[in-house]
Formats: C-alpha cells, structure tokens, sequence
C-alpha cells in the first residue's frame, strides 16, 4: 500500500505539471482579413513561451444559434480559412489556445461582414487581372491566331487560283488573235490585180 505522503507529492507534481503545461492567456490580436463573399482567414498571435499545441476556433452567424467549430491540435500555425460563409452575413469568431493542459480562454469577439457578390465585382479595380481572366484572354490570343492563319490560307489559296487561271487565259489570248486574223482574211473581198475590185459581167 502506498504511503499517503508519497501519493500527495505524485498529486502535487501532476497538478504543477499540468498549471504549467495550460495556457493561461487568450490568442492575441484575432484579425480577419482576405474576406471574399463565401471565404476569409483568421490570424492571430500568442504569448511567448506558451505550451500552445493547437488551437480551436467558433464561428458563428450574428444573431444565429448554430456554430461551426474548428479544433486543430500538433499545429503551430497562426491562421485558419474559415469557408463556405454566405454572401452579405455577419460572423462572430472567437479564438481559443490549446495546451497538454485544456484550452485557453476565448479571445474577444470579432465581427466581420462578408460582401455581396455584386459589391465584390464592383470594387475589382479596372486594372486588376485574375488568372482565370488571363486563361480567357490567352484562350481568346490562341483562337485569333488560328483565324487569322486560316483567313491568310484562304487568300493565299485564292491569289494562287488567279494567277492560275490568268495564265491559261494568257495562254489562249495569242490563239484568238491568231483565228481572228485567219477568219477576217477568208471574209475579205479579193482585190483586182490593177487595183480594182473585180466584178461580173453583165
């Protein structure tokens, strides 16, 4: 059996391991930022020095029960997508550490309000390219070209028919003459051989 002694100083020693090894400070810092219409990311900063292992995150609609509930553990990161938020809606997030010894308390709340869609398009500044805009642009570039390269076959096709066909109709040209003279030779009224034109007696 053991000594009453010894089970209270086993007691005392996991009590002190776990006052140290809990996290006795809330995260600091909790901001939301690269807020989109369905998306955004949590930071936030901790004490140094605290045995944070992990951390949980609750998210919740204003003015709604329900939460959804983020826990990660054997994590050292400081961030968190939060996803599949609905368009112009209110959240309220808190942040939470996790130490071997429990959780720490939440952070102050933080609201944040996802935009609409429309409101998102409109404040994309002219100038501001997305990769998909620049997939379309060079889908748009590559089917141009191939137009253009079919359009200049086309030409060259019918350039190359023209001359084609100027040179049999060259070709022949000579020959028209030639049974042209030759018919209005035969037509002609023979000449007599003093100079005047013969004719039949009467």
């Amino acid at each position: 059996m053991a000594k009453p002694g010894l089970s209270a100083a086993v007691l005392l020693l996991l009590l002190g391991f776990l006052l140290v090894s809990s996290v006795k400070a809330a995260p600091l810092n909790v901001t939301i930022k690269d807020i989109e219409v369905n998306s955004a990311v949590v930071t936030w900063e901790i004490l140094e020095g605290d045995p944070v292992i992990g951390f949980a995150i609750t998210q919740q609609k204003k003015d709604v029960r329900m939460l959804r509930f983020i826990q990660e553990v054997n994590t050292t990161t400081r961030s968190c997508a939060l996803w599949d938020l609905d368009e112009d809606t209110e959240y309220i997030v808190h942040v939470q550490s996790i130490s071997m010894g429990g959780s720490s308390p939440p952070s102050e709340p933080i609201l944040f309000r996802t935009p609409k869609e429309s409101e998102k398009m409109a404040s994309k500044s002219p100038d501001e390219v997305t990769m998909e805009e620049v997939g379309q642009a060079a889908q748009l570039r590559a089917g141009e070209l191939i137009i253009i390269v079919v359009v200049l076959i086309m030409w060259a096709g019918v350039i190359a028919l023209f001359c084609r066909q100027y040179d049999i109709i060259k070709d022949n040209e000579p020959n028209n003459n030639k049974d042209k003279a030759k018919n209005s030779s035969e037509c002609s009224t023979p000449e007599h051989p003093q100079g005047g034109l013969l004719r039949s007696n009467v």
